[in-house]
């Protein structure tokens, strides 16, 4: 049996099947045929056990030098292959066409409008201020006026994870949080996610609102009126007009509604002759609540009898879908691409 010889055959046999290759895959058949656990060589390897033992190292030799020869000759023609295949990609190229433009993400814009929001009060020296998601009943509620047998916590719609830990329901807890680290005069506005059980057309379970804290001496229902109508008109344009209506909150007092003239009618009811379906022919849109804080508050903080001040806070999305002429909050939950691409950079 000679087994040296069988081996010595294997590497012409390739080099004339490698002759009619023309692709990787092709290649990848004759490796598996020719090395392959079941392939020719390993099918010569078996029969090793057969010969006589003095004849097994020369056999041996000859299979470890037929393998490395397949192998020399198999990378060789995949260089060749790859070259070629370079090559006629090459030759297909054309320099002088305009290249591809990535897809560019943008900010989402419930994100591009609290930002805007939060700069504009920057610019009338608020600070921002953060605060937890998870809140306790204290700062949430009993710090802000709201004891437990308020029925203005039956308004709110509680996520509730233990009797006294609950998700936020408005960011007014950062306001407490404030005021009892720091002493007046304060100025903050402060952003964030906010959650209630609520969902519909107009409502999310979770939602963005940002709120507003000023608080020193001698702070009027003006220099509220002052400030928001500065805001409205950086955000809406400065043909904006204001009004205030009376309304309640557990932890301001005087409270009330703020609206402002329609930004799609131009505060006259109508558009082309047909009633506005943003504002329902009235002319006004509410955009947020304030009012002066409640003194319950000041002394829930420690704050003493002599400081005044007021508080507000909108919902970012509404302002969005004020701002963009969106009807149905939830596109700005869904993730459709064609949606959000209309806020990008360039949009």
């Amino acid at each position: 049996m000679n087994l040296a010889g069988e081996f010595a055959e294997l590497a012409p046999e390739l080099s004339r099947a490698l002759e009619n290759a023309g692709s990787l895959e092709e290649l990848e058949e004759l490796r598996i045929d020719f090395l392959g656990r079941k392939g020719r060589l390993a099918a010569i390897m078996a029969k090793l056990a057969k010969i006589p033992a003095g004849e097994r190292p020369a056999a041996g030799q000859a299979a470890n030098e037929a393998k490395e020869k397949l192998g020399e000759l198999l990378g060789a023609r995949k260089a060749a292959i790859e070259a070629e295949q370079e090559q006629k990609l090459l030759a297909d190229f054309d320099p002088t066409m305009p290249g591809r433009a990535f897809w560019q993400g943008s900010l989402h814009p419930v994100t591009q409008v609290m930002e805007e929001i939060c700069l504009i009060f920057q610019k009338l020296g608020f600070d921002i201020a953060y605060g937890p998601e998870v809140e306790i009943d204290r700062y949430n509620f009993e710090a802000l006026n709201i004891p437990p047998d308020h029925p203005a916590r039956d308004m709110q719609d509680t996520l509730y994870i233990t009797e006294n830990i609950l998700l936020r329901t408005h960011t007014s807890p950062v306001q407490a949080r404030t005021m009892l680290a720091r002493r007046p005069p304060i100025a903050i506005v402060a952003p964030g996610k906010v959650y209630r059980r609520d969902s519909d057309l107009t409502h999310t379970p979770m939602f963005h609102q940002v709120e507003g804290l000023m608080v020193g001496q001698g702070i009027t229902m003006a220099n509220l009126r002052g400030v928001l109508l500065a805001f409205a008109r950086a955000v809406f344009g400065e043909a904006t007009s204001m009004r205030f209506r009376p309304s309640f909150f557990p932890f301001t007092e005087p409270s009330a509604e703020v609206d402002v003239s329609c930004m799609i009618c131009k505060g006259k009811g109508a558009v082309n002759g047909k009633p506005c379906r943003v504002c329902k022919t009235t002319g006004w849109v509410e955009i947020l609540g304030s009012g002066m804080v409640d003194p319950n508050v000041y002394k829930a903080v420690g704050y003493p009898e002599t400081v005044s001040g007021f508080a507000f806070g909108m919902g970012v999305e509404r302002i969005a879908m004020l701002k963009y002429g969106i009807n149905d909050l939830r596109l700005f939950f869904q993730n459709d691409i064609r949606f959000l691409s209309q806020f990008g950079v360039d949009a």
